[in-house]
């Protein structure tokens, strides 16, 4: 094994050790993706089931209807506000 150089085995080991990082790297975020993906799922399922607590975009949508409901009462008892 005469034709194997120092420069040769460090640039072996310096590729081994960057294939071991990338791999492992890439494990975790593959995980991490799927972690996203299952709590994601999570919270499409809880939400619906759930009738009691509205999400906000439908208190919001609520707030604005009492709103309008108060201004039309106050114009239909003649009360300028």
């Amino acid at each position: 094994m005469a034709f194997i150089t120092p420069d040769f085995t460090a640039a072996a080991v310096a590729l081994s050790a960057l294939s071991i990082v990338s791999l492992v790297a890439l494990r975790g975020w593959r995980d991490w993706i799927q972690l996203k993906r299952e709590e994601l799922a999570a919270a499409h399922v809880a939400a619906p089931n759930d009738p009691g607590v509205p999400n906000a975009g439908s208190r919001i949508e609520i707030a604005d209807l009492k709103e309008r409901l108060r201004k039309l009462e106050a114009i239909a008892a003649g009360v300028d506000l």
